[in-house]
């Protein structure tokens, strides 16, 4: 006896097993640790911040706190891309268009067909695959920022080991563009997550007070369907109900 349709769809699926569920637990923990101290750090000259910092111990203890959460946000980052080509040598996850994280020409129409929505220039919404355009940027900010703002920490953090790289020519500037880059990513980071992760994970009415895929990593089909039928079709087959 075959099943039904409606028997062979599940109600949900898996997004996030709890391996990626760990790495965003320890993502997020870091960066508001980083976030809390490093900016209070930076403006300890202010009262305001003077205060803040002595409620994590003194300068001394929000400088401690501040490194070890950074040396584990880094090696959290290094754990996500080695567990991402241990999944691709098993064939876990491979490049196929409809469920890829990595950008292609289709994002940039997709914003064009978005805007032209939003404006009512169209009536058809752009049909996402497993990560929106909005999601691929909200990724790969990420890696952007790992690279500026982790390799100037660690330089700021470890001055002594980072001269051992560093040209003897330049270290006149060099320590002064380190402490520029660090900082002023850091307040693009705090920006980018409190203004576009933010909104976009708890503050749209959909998902108020917050979307439960970190927590479960099961999102349901109906709602893949609806964001993302691309990778509904993929996965159970255009015209399934």
């Amino acid at each position: 006896m075959t099943k039904s349709t409606h028997e062979e769809i599940p109600q949900e699926v898996e997004r996030f097993d709890i391996i990626f569920r760990i790495q965003h637990v320890i993502m997020f923990v870091t960066f508001l640790l980083l976030a809390f101290t490093g900016w209070g750090l930076k403006f300890a000259h202010v009262d305001v911040s003077n205060w803040w910092i002595r409620v994590w111990g003194g300068a001394e203890v929000a400088g401690v706190i501040h490194r070890v959460a950074g040396v584990t946000m880094i090696l959290d980052f290094i754990f996500h891309v080695i567990y991402l080509a241990i999944l691709f040598t098993q064939g876990k996850i491979g490049f196929r268009k409809e469920t890829t994280i990595i950008p292609l020409p289709k994002d940039v129409l997709d914003v064009m067909q978005n805007f032209a929505y939003f404006l009512g220039l169209s009536k058809n919404k752009p049909k996402f695959g497993k990560f929106s355009y909005a999601q691929k940027f909200d990724y790969w900010a990420v890696f952007w920022g790992m690279f500026i703002i982790g390799l100037s920490g660690l330089a700021l953090a470890f001055p002594m080991a980072a001269t051992l790289f560093i040209p003897q020519g330049i270290t006149g500037w060099i320590w002064q563009l380190f402490a520029l880059l660090h900082s002023d990513e850091a307040l693009l980071a705090i920006v980018f997550i409190l203004f576009w992760h933010f909104y976009n994970e708890h503050l749209k009415p959909e998902v108020f007070p917050m979307s439960w895929l970190w927590v479960t990593g099961m999102m349901s089909v109906e709602e893949m369907k609806h964001k993302h039928p691309l990778e509904y079709e993929v996965r159970f087959g255009k015209g399934k109900e």
